[in-house]
């Protein structure tokens, strides 16, 4: 039973845009002052808690990780 294509797409989409806000905070977080530093920390932690659920989701339902873009 596959995915049909346009979902798997959608899921890459997500998961593209989860990395590369997690990838643009960190580049921030070097530069801000620290009360955005506050803002930016739990933006992060945030974002990388549904990377998480995500990850554990695909390992219970054994989707491999590469496959998925996680």
């Amino acid at each position: 039973m596959g995915m049909q294509p346009r979902y798997i797409e959608f899921i890459h989409d997500v998961l593209i845009t989860l990395h590369q806000n997690i990838r643009e905070l960190k580049e921030r977080r070097g530069f801000a002052d620290p009360e955005e530093l506050t803002h930016i920390e739990a933006k992060l932690l945030a974002y990388q808690e549904v990377l998480a659920i995500l990850q554990s989701s695909a390992d219970e339902f054994h989707i491999p990780r590469e496959e998925s873009g996680l």
